[in-house]
């Protein structure tokens, strides 16, 4: 694949790196005595020299060797000292709206932490504004030294006929992006029951990515290791990020596709993930750590991949191996390896420093030959994005909602009217740290003609309200499992990111709803007709014009909010947005009602 994501393109530069390396012509920078992490031998090299020119590495001085010959009148000589040197690291998939902030302010925010690439499927964005959204982003994150390799979303919507997006790709669409220079292979291809079938658009885009010699990236939720899984990784997916379990990484790898291995602000899989490695004679060449969505109060408070590399160590993970997943592996993954993923003669010189492989705590990192950050500081700082008009203009919500909306008629599967008493009901468990969701069974009372919740047994009402084309669609259903008396409210509502309303009180579930309806969107917490926390997304609905301090304070306070209403769940916001993801089990509410996600039907609310 052509990497058009270096400074310059080997077959520009490679007399003069020729030179350099053997003194013939001086080196723009030498790094000195560094301790070099080998991820291509699995080594610690001591005392290691470093001699960049163009933006590459050009000399390794190895074994008692020196990068003095390499050394001009101009040449900038940075002393390791000792510390640790590694390729940078590269997130294999990554959704940045989920930080809520642009790309250019998410590189400032995740650089000093020692990510000098991403795999980024803007999918999020693109449910809301297709093509003309993915194109600004774009234009924002070439501003910036970190690499923003993109995968476009594949799946928009996330299952055809479940939910109402703001836009639709097709096959065409995909053609029409993996020509351009920013696009490195296709989004997690979460219709997996569409690929399975061999259904047109699922495989005309896999097939329009593979003609363009790119990367197929995968998302398959199915605990199944053998027919259905083969028959995925058949279509053309190479990689992909939805393992829960430790013999889906196994039976992955063996089928040689990349298993990328996630731990995010709030999908907490690597410790289980692990097992999958750890005490196994098994090669990890095919395995990648991942983040997949991190909060910006994560970025700000614990880092990125270097969080992530702290972890895999705490898991029994080898340093120098963790290590290689987040550079060597990824760049292997991405057919990118030519330019990327080693510090070795020819390759880009992205590095950072590190004081040591437990902590993995970032003292400087270099992008293509420049020194982009310091002592966990990036020195870029990109003036504010002029966001285009239609990107603030992204709530179109047809119903006039008030505290009647939020009653839920007791029917039953046949739409005939329930008798006051009590109704067998379908609920949406969620599980702290996990994407998955449990459909439970449990009895509500009728009164009026209408279900209610049980806040005491945490059974609270949850409704998605269309937001993108004013059609006044919505649909209710129940949840538990955040523990909250209130309500609460957010646009980021993955993928269709329509306005989704979780509470027990009607009053304070209108008040959150239009509180952001007001305000363009984001993520409100509301408590006895108090706003006890609100984030303002107002750009589509996701992302936020401020700093990623400043958003991250921000979701501290309604985290804090959360908490004080009773939930005690890890990144609540996170795992309330999947609630209405129809491609992950096992039940969940989108505008068009319940759909159960095994068998990807519509369910009725009541179960008699």
């Amino acid at each position: 694949m052509f990497n058009t994501f270096c400074k310059r393109p080997l077959w520009e530069c490679n007399r003069r790196l020729v030179k350099v390396a053997q003194g013939q012509e001086p080196a723009d920078m030498v790094v000195r005595h560094a301790t070099l992490v080998s991820v291509t031998t699995h080594e610690l090299l001591a005392d290691t020299d470093i001699a960049i020119a163009e933006g590459r590495v050009a000399y390794l001085g190895l074994d008692g060797h020196t990068a003095e010959h390499c050394i001009g009148p101009e040449t900038r000589v940075i002393d390791a000292a000792g510390a640790y040197v590694a390729p940078a690291f590269m997130d294999g998939h990554i959704h940045v709206e989920s930080a809520m902030i642009g790309p250019s302010e998410y590189a400032r925010a995740v650089v000093p932490h020692g990510t000098s690439g991403i795999y980024w499927d803007p999918h999020e964005a693109m449910n809301v504004a297709g093509l003309d959204a993915l194109r600004e982003l774009e234009k924002d994150s070439e501003r910036v030294p970190l690499k923003c390799m993109i995968t476009p979303g594949s799946c928009v919507p996330a299952v055809p006929g479940f939910e109402d997006t703001g836009s639709t790709i097709d096959a065409q669409d995909i053609r029409e992006t993996m020509t351009w220079d920013s696009v490195v292979g296709l989004g997690e291809m979460m219709n997996d029951p569409g690929v399975l079938g061999c259904q047109d658009n699922p495989i005309e885009e896999i097939n329009e990515t593979l003609k363009a010699g790119k990367v197929v990236t995968g998302h398959f939720t199915v605990p199944d290791t053998d027919r259905l899984l083969d028959a995925y990784i058949a279509s053309g997916v190479s990689c992909c990020h939805e393992s829960t379990r430790a013999e889906d990484v196994t039976a992955k790898i063996r089928m040689g596709q990349y298993a990328l291995m996630r731990e995010g602000s709030a999908w907490h899989n690597l410790r289980e993930l692990s097992k999958a490695v750890v005490g196994h004679a098994i090669d990890t060449r095919l395995v990648c750590l991942v983040s997949d969505d991190n909060h910006p109060e994560t970025l700000v408070s614990e880092g990125h991949l270097d969080r992530i590399l702290r972890k895999a160590v705490e898991y029994g993970i080898d340093p120098i191996t963790a290590v290689q997943m987040v550079t060597i592996n990824v760049a292997q993954c991405f057919e990118v390896a030519r330019d990327m993923g080693s510090v070795t003669p020819g390759k880009c010189a992205d590095l950072v420093f590190i004081d040591n492989l437990r902590d993995f705590g970032v003292q400087r990192v270099i992008i293509d030959g420049e020194v982009v950050a310091e002592g966990g500081r990036a020195l870029f700082s990109p003036a504010p994005y002029v966001w285009p008009d239609f990107v603030f203009n992204s709530m179109h919500v047809a119903t006039a909602i008030g505290p009647d909306t939020f009653r839920i008629p007791a029917l039953d599967a046949a739409g005939n009217q329930l008798p006051d008493g009590d109704a067998e009901v379908r609920v949406m468990k969620s599980l702290p740290g996990l994407t998955v969701t449990i459909e439970e069974h449990d009895r509500v009372p009728v009164v009026d003609g209408c279900l209610q919740c049980l806040p005491d047994q945490d059974i609270l009402k949850a409704f998605v309200f269309e937001r993108h084309h004013d059609t006044g669609t919505y649909a209710a259903g129940f949840s538990r499992g955040f523990g909250i008396h209130g309500a609460l409210a957010q646009t980021v509502a993955h993928d269709a990111h329509n306005l989704l309303v979780v509470g027990d009180d009607d009053e304070d579930m209108a008040l959150a709803a239009q509180t952001l309806i007001d305000c363009g969107g984001g993520e409100v917490a509301v408590r006895d007709g108090r706003i006890l926390g609100l984030v303002k997304l107002p750009i589509l609905g996701l992302m936020s014009p401020r700093t990623v301090e400043e958003v991250a304070e921000e979701v501290r306070g309604v985290e804090r909010a959360w908490a004080d209403m009773g939930c005690t769940m890890p990144s609540p916001f996170m795992t309330m947005g999947l609630l209405s993801l129809a491609c992950i089990p096992d039940l969940r509410l989108t505008n068009r009602g319940y759909v159960d996600c095994n068998t990807y039907r519509f369910v009725p609310i009541a179960c008699e």
